[in-house]
């Protein structure tokens, strides 16, 4: 899997970025996105509590509340990157909130979305160099300190 680690921050290259709320998107093969919290977002959380989204079914413009998340340090959205409706949230976080900590690129995705226009949504995102760009100027201009990754974490070598 093409990444770079930026302040041991992974940001996978296969990915698009809405970069200044920390969510990523996979386009799915079926036309449908996975929407998730960066590594970045989960390093700055810290240790995550709860994650709770919004159900499947909720239409969500972009920049709007798709999930909440609660760690001992901070408790706020993880807003959607598109414009589209929820059509399936990661049950499992639930009950192990540190997924997002512990695989925030896997198993710790948020949601699945149908967007309006996929097309015009990831025009918006930012994508591949273009991306690891963005997060070293993000990581330089917020002083982000390097990123902490929790036991059993994903590594990418």
């Amino acid at each position: 899997m093409a990444h770079e680690k930026i302040n041991g921050c992974v940001i996978l290259k296969d990915l698009h970025y809405a970069v200044e709320d920390n969510t990523w998107v996979r386009k799915n093969d079926d036309g449908t996105v996975t929407v998730g919290m960066t590594d970045v977002a989960q390093n700055l959380a810290g240790p995550i509590l709860h994650a709770k989204a919004k159900g499947a079914g909720t239409g969500r413009k972009k920049g709007k509340p798709i999930a909440t998340v609660e760690s001992g340090k901070w408790v706020g959205p993880v807003k959607s990157p598109i414009n589209g409706e929820i059509i399936a949230v990661n049950e499992a976080l639930a009950s192990d909130a540190q997924l997002i900590n512990r695989s925030p690129y896997d198993k710790g995705w948020v949601v699945k979305m149908k967007s309006e226009d996929l097309a015009a949504d990831l025009s918006a995102l930012v994508f591949g160099e273009d991306a690891i760009t963005a997060y070293k100027a993000k990581i330089e201009r917020d002083k982000i300190q390097a990123c902490n990754h929790i036991e059993g974490s994903d590594t990418y070598a």
